[in-house]
């Protein structure tokens, strides 16, 4: 095979896998440190997706629009853990998972009756329109190079935050004990509050930032949460490290099972859960 195409593939599942991060670490931050089973972050996925489309047309700049709907994901996150999800932590599982699918039926009537049920798409950025020369004949597009690259420092900043800061150390705490959290004179309510803001503005800012190197569609929210629940299966419910190891590994079975063996392309990632959890039935780290 030919060398660029193997480059271009890599490149494609390590951008692939890196966005993948971002929507996988909220939704293992919120199960691992909440205990709250989110069915709906697939839908906050999709509403960045839809809000790149809608306020970039108002904005004409993606970079405006990407700093305007990562606010507005954070503060209706806030808000969304205020009014409803504030209530789930004491009760079960199946509790918390009827209220978050019933906010997927919630988002989805509220897309449809706001933007329609049609696929749309977000111009590229003027001065990220270009493709960048792979051999002789192939190339490859910039923005994709820059997805990959923010994608790359979030997951930087992201590290740095939990492992690094005061506010880091309390999540890491309130995830070990929660009442003992309490008794040391943390606002444990306030800080669930914003590590569900946090976990709603990382998957509507991967729908953004994804929105012009793909379609915006219906039914998009529901892809990536499928793949989004393996990559924190595999990668250990809690874990921020064992999900980037875990999208990275996901994308690269997936991205490269569709180039070698595409009649199986569509089980590939989940032989590769399956592997893994039959070698490390927790996952590849623990929280």
């Amino acid at each position: 095979m030919d060398p660029a195409l193997i480059l271009i593939q890599t490149l494609n599942a390590a951008q692939y896998g890196l966005l993948l991060f971002l929507v996988a670490s909220g939704l293992t931050l919120i199960f691992g440190v909440m205990g709250v089973i989110n069915l709906a972050h697939g839908s906050f996925y999709m509403m960045g997706a839809y809000l790149a489309f809608s306020l970039s047309a108002l904005t004409g700049n993606l970079l405006l629009t990407i700093l305007i709907g990562v606010a507005l994901s954070v503060a209706l996150g806030a808000v969304l853990e205020w009014a409803l999800v504030s209530h789930l932590y004491r009760r079960n599982h199946l509790q918390q998972v009827l209220l978050t699918y019933g906010l997927i039926l919630v988002f989805d009537d509220l897309r449809s009756m706001l933007v329609g049920d049609e696929v749309y798409s977000v111009p590229v950025p003027a001065w990220l329109d270009f493709s960048v020369p792979l051999g002789d004949v192939m190339t490859y597009p910039a923005y994709r190079l820059f997805m990959s690259a923010v994608c790359l420092l979030i997951a930087v900043g992201l590290y740095l935050l939990i492992q690094r800061t005061l506010v880091g150390a309390r999540i890491r705490a309130g995830a070990s004990n929660r009442d003992m959290v309490q008794l040391l004179g943390i606002n444990i309510n306030l800080l669930y509050r914003l590590v569900f803001a946090l976990g709603v503005g990382l998957a509507a800012f991967a729908g953004m930032i994804n929105a012009p190197a793909s379609t915006v569609s219906p039914g998009m929210g529901t892809q990536v949460l499928i793949v989004s629940f393996v990559v924190v299966i595999v990668g250990g419910i809690g874990s921020v490290w064992g999900a980037l190891l875990a999208s990275l590994l996901i994308a690269f079975a997936d991205t490269f099972g569709k180039v070698f063996i595409p009649d199986y392309a569509g089980i590939s990632i989940y032989v590769v859960m399956a592997a893994i959890l039959l070698w490390r039935p927790e996952g590849l780290f623990k929280a």
